[in-house]
């Protein structure tokens, strides 16, 4: 093995290392927004979302009892 071929290997060695994190680099700094945009979906497909009146929305007390409810009612499910 040459000196000239050692010299190359190490070039396209960094070469490919280089080139992976920088796509590894990209893919994070898109993980973020991402996130953000399904909380945002998230939000908007939820009964009361971000866009209703605020008469619309259920209070923090209704939608409790209405969580209670709902975990009753596949309780009661379960068991029958």
């Amino acid at each position: 093995m040459s000196w000239d071929r050692v010299t190359l290997f190490v070039l396209a060695s960094f070469g490919c290392v280089t080139l992976l994190l920088t796509q590894i680099s990209e893919v994070l700094s898109k993980v973020p927004p991402i996130i953000r945009a399904w909380r945002r979906v998230r939000d908007e497909l939820r009964p009361g979302g971000r866009d209703c009146p605020a008469a619309d929305r259920p209070t923090q007390e209704e939608a409790v009892e209405a969580g209670e409810e709902e975990s009753e009612a596949v309780e009661q499910r379960a068991e029958g």
